[in-house]
């Protein structure tokens, strides 16, 4: 089963990177056909999970998705809008909650109907916050080992930019928890 929106996104996605790729390849400038080919993998990914699932994934996430690459790769590194200082921090906001819609998708795929219709939103604003948060923990340990092992300098900022990109990746996850948690309250009341 194939799910429109991430056939269109994917193939939208893929096509502009190709085209991103094709434009600097020709024009020599490496790092940024690097995030060409980056791009047109990364497009795949929802049409990949999906196919190995067999099932479709929820419009939202599959949108925050695309609207996060399009920050990251396209705005964020082709654009350079990360010369920009508050980006980065824009987008972990953003990484946020795509994680919180990402462990939304878990939490159905792994919880049975009846089973989430007893959970208190409560402990769905938990447990997508939580999931968020982590997220961000596990992506500030992998800045903090590339720059260990590999000398890149991902935390330019050190301790200030590792704390500034886990309170935009908290705040982002526990906005998108609380939108989703109230969400449930409100079908609950119908």
């Amino acid at each position: 089963m194939k799910s429109r929106w991430t056939t269109i996104l994917s193939f939208s996605y893929f096509m502009m990177m190709l085209g991103c790729f094709l434009f600097f390849w020709f024009g020599n400038d490496v790092y940024r056909y690097q995030i060409g080919i980056g791009g047109m993998v990364a497009s795949l990914i929802p049409m990949i999970i999906e196919r190995l699932s067999r099932s479709q994934l929820k419009k939202s996430l599959v949108i925050s998705y695309f609207v996060f690459l399009i920050g990251s790769q396209v705005f964020g590194s082709l654009m350079r809008f990360y010369s920009l200082g508050w980006w980065d921090t824009f987008l972990h906001f953003l990484s946020g909650g795509l994680i919180a819609f990402a462990a939304l998708e878990l939490m159905d795929r792994w919880t049975t109907p009846a089973a989430r219709k007893g959970m208190s939103r409560r402990f769905v604003l938990l447990f997508l916050f939580s999931v968020s948060v982590l997220g961000g923990v596990f992506w500030e340990i992998y800045e903090f080992s590339a720059d260990q092992l590999l000398g890149t300098t991902t935390q330019g900022g050190g301790n200030v930019d590792t704390m500034g990109d886990l309170i935009a990746d908290s705040l982002g996850g526990l906005l998108v928890a609380s939108v989703i948690a109230f969400k449930k309250q409100t079908n609950e009341q119908k």
